[in-house]
C-alpha cells in the first residue's frame, strides 16, 4: 500500500481540520507529543500498577480482592465504553477541549479513589476515571495528527508510544514496591500531579481542532445504543465465569442487539456518531485487523508468560517483573522505531513481518526451560507484536480525513483494546481446563504456542489480502 497519496494535505492548510478561534494560532509539536506521550503514559502505568495494590487496598477498606475486583473490571469496561464516544466528540466539540476534560475527570477520580475509605465509593471513582481515561486516549493521539505534517505524523506517533511504553516496565515494580514501601494510595495520588503537568503542556501547546463539516451536535442515540453495547458486551466477557450460561448468553445476546441498533441508527443518522463509511476504508481496515491480531498475542503473552514465572517456576513477583521487562523494554525501543519505518515502507507488510518475528519470540517462550532462550524469545516477542500494534495507531491515521482522525482512533483503539480483552478471558478458560489434563505448565505452553501459530497465520492471510486490494509501494518521505 502507498500511504504517500493517501495521506492528507499539512493540517494548518486544511480548513476542515481547523476552525475559527484558539486552533488559528500555530501548534507547539514538542509539547503536543510530550503531553500526549504523559497521558499514554499514565493511563497504563495506573492500570498495571493498581493490578499489584489490589490485595493491600481491599485489606486496608475491609473487603476482599474478590469483591474488589471491580476496580480493575469497572476500569476497563467504562474505558471500552468511552473509546469511540470519546474520539467522535473531540473531533465535534474541539480536540483539545475534550482532551483536558478527560484529563481533568481522570485527575479528580484519582485523587477521589486515592483519599476514598469504602469500597463502594473506589469502585465508583474507579469507572468514572475509566471514562476519563477513555476519553483522552484517542485523542492523545489525535491532536498529535493535527500537530504535525503527514510525513512526520507517525514517526511522532511512535514515539509518544514508546514513551508510554515504559508503564510497561515500571507498572508493575512502580505498583508493588509504592504499595509495599508507602501505600496504595500513592498509586492514585501521583496521577494527580502528572495530569496537572499534562493539563499544563496542552493549554500552552496544543492548538484546538475539530470537524467543521459537522454541527456541534451529538447523535444521543446513536452515543447510548454504543455504549451500552460496548459496556454490556464487556460485562458479560469479564462475568462469563462467575454468572449461570442462561444468563451469559442472554445479557451477550442483549448487547450483540444494541450494537445491531447501533449500526442502524447510524445508517440514518443526519450527523451519526460513526460514519460507517469508515469501514468501507479498506486500508483503514486491513491495518486495524493486523493491529489487533498483535495486540492479541502481546496481551495473551504477557498475561501468560505472568502466571508461568510465578505460579509454575515458583519465582517472585519482583523477579518476574524483572524478566518481563525483556518483553516490555523491546515493546518500548519498538514504537518509535514503528514511525520511522512506517515513513519509508509499506505499512500493511510490514506489520506482516513484525507480526511474524513476535511470533518466533513467542513459540521460542512456549518452549518453557532455560532462561538462555527465553528471554530471547522474550525480546522478540515484545519488539515484534509492541511494533505490530504501534503501527495501527499510526498506519491508521495516516489513511483517514484530518476531520475524523478523533473518531478513527477511537474506532481502532476500541476494536484493538476490546477484542484483545475478550480474548484474555477466553484464554484464561482454555488454560483452566487444559491444565486440569497436562498441568498449569504445560497448559501455558500450549496455549502460548497455538497463539504463537495462529497469530503468524493471520498475519499472513491479512498481507495477502494487503496485496491484492493496495498494490505495494513504497512511501520515501523527508526525515523528521
Amino acid at each position: 500500500m502507498n500511504l504517500g497519496p493517501l495521506r492528507r494535505k499539512a493540517r494548518g492548510g486544511t480548513p476542515a481540520a481547523n476552525s475559527p478561534g484558539p486552533e488559528d494560532r500555530p501548534a507547539n509539536p514538542r509539547l503536543t507529543l510530550i503531553a500526549s506521550s504523559v497521558c499514554i503514559f499514565v493511563v497504563q502505568l495506573d492500570f498495571l500498577a493498581l493490578n499489584l495494590a489490589l490485595p493491600r487496598m481491599a485489606s486496608d477498606v475491609g473487603t476482599t480482592t474478590t469483591d474488589l475486583q471491580w476496580v480493575i473490571s469497572g476500569y476497563m469496561l467504562a474505558l471500552a465504553t468511552a473509546l469511540i464516544p470519546g474520539g467522535r466528540l473531540g473531533d465535534i466539540f474541539g480536540r483539545r477541549r475534550v482532551l483536558m476534560t478527560g484529563l481533568v475527570v481522570f485527575a479528580l477520580c484519582s485523587l477521589g479513589a486515592g483519599l476514598a475509605s469504602t469500597p463502594s465509593s473506589i469502585i465508583t471513582l474507579r469507572i468514572a476515571q475509566g471514562i476519563g481515561a477513555g476519553v483522552l486516549f484517542p485523542l492523545a493521539i489525535a491532536v498529535i495528527t493535527d500537530a504535525y505534517p503527514p510525513e512526520r505524523t507517525m514517526r511522532a506517533i511512535g514515539n509518544a508510544y514508546g514513551i508510554g511504553a515504559l508503564a510497561l516496565a515500571l507498572g508493575p515494580v512502580f505498583g508493588g514496591g509504592v504499595t509495599e514501601l508507602l501505600s496504595w494510595r500513592v498509586v492514585f495520588l501521583v496521577n494527580v500531579p502528572t495530569c496537572a503537568a499534562a493539563i499544563a503542556m496542552v493549554v500552552v501547546g496544543v492548538r484546538e481542532s475539530r470537524d467543521t463539516t459537522v454541527p456541534r451536535s451529538i447523535d444521543v442515540p446513536g452515543l447510548v445504543l454504543v455504549s451500552l453495547g460496548i459496556a454490556t458486551v464487556t460485562l458479560t466477557v469479564d462475568r462469563q465465569q462467575a454468572w449461570r450460561p442462561a444468563l451469559t448468553a442472554g445479557v451477550a445476546a442483549a448487547g450483540v442487539l444494541l450494537l445491531i441498533g447501533f449500526v442502524f441508527r447510524e445508517r440514518v443518522a443526519r450527523w451519526p456518531l460513526v460514519a460507517l463509511d469508515l469501514f468501507r476504508n479498506k486500508p483503514f481496515v486491513i491495518i486495524t485487523l493486523m493491529s489487533t491480531v498483535a495486540n492479541i498475542a502481546f496481551v495473551l503473552a504477557m498475561y501468560g508468560v505472568t502466571i508461568y514465572l510465578q505460579q509454575v517456576t515458583g519465582r517472585s513477583p519482583l523477579v518476574s517483573g524483572m524478566i518481563f521487562l525483556a518483553a516490555s523494554v523491546a515493546a518500548g525501543v519498538a514504537a518509535p522505531l514503528s514511525g520511522r519505518l512506517g515513513e519509508r515502507f509499506d505499512v500493511p507488510r510490514t506489520m506482516v513481518l513484525m507480526t511474524l518475528v513476535g511470533a518466533v519470540g513467542l513459540f521460542l517462550v512456549s518452549l518453557g526451560g532455560h532462561l538462555g532462550y527465553y528471554v530471547p524469545g522474550l525480546v522478540l516477542t515484545g519488539f515484534g507484536y509492541g511494533m505490530g500494534w504501534t503501527l495501527g495507531s499510526s498506519g491508521t491515521q495516516a489513511v483517514v480525513p484530518a476531520e475524523r482522525v478523533g473518531q478513527a482512533s477511537g474506532v481502532e483503539l476500541a476494536i484493538v483494546i476490546g477484542v484483545a480483552g475478550i480474548c484474555v478471558t477466553a484464554a484464561a478458560t482454555l488454560i483452566e481446563v487444559r491444565a486440569s489434563a497436562t498441568g498449569l505448565g504445560a497448559a501455558i505452553e500450549q496455549v502460548l504456542r497455538w497463539i504463537a501459530v495462529g497469530s503468524a497465520v493471520a498475519a499472513a492471510v491479512l498481507g495477502g489480502v494487503a496485496a491484492r486490494v493496495m498494490p505495494a509501494k513504497h512511501a520515501h518521505r523527508s526525515p523528521a
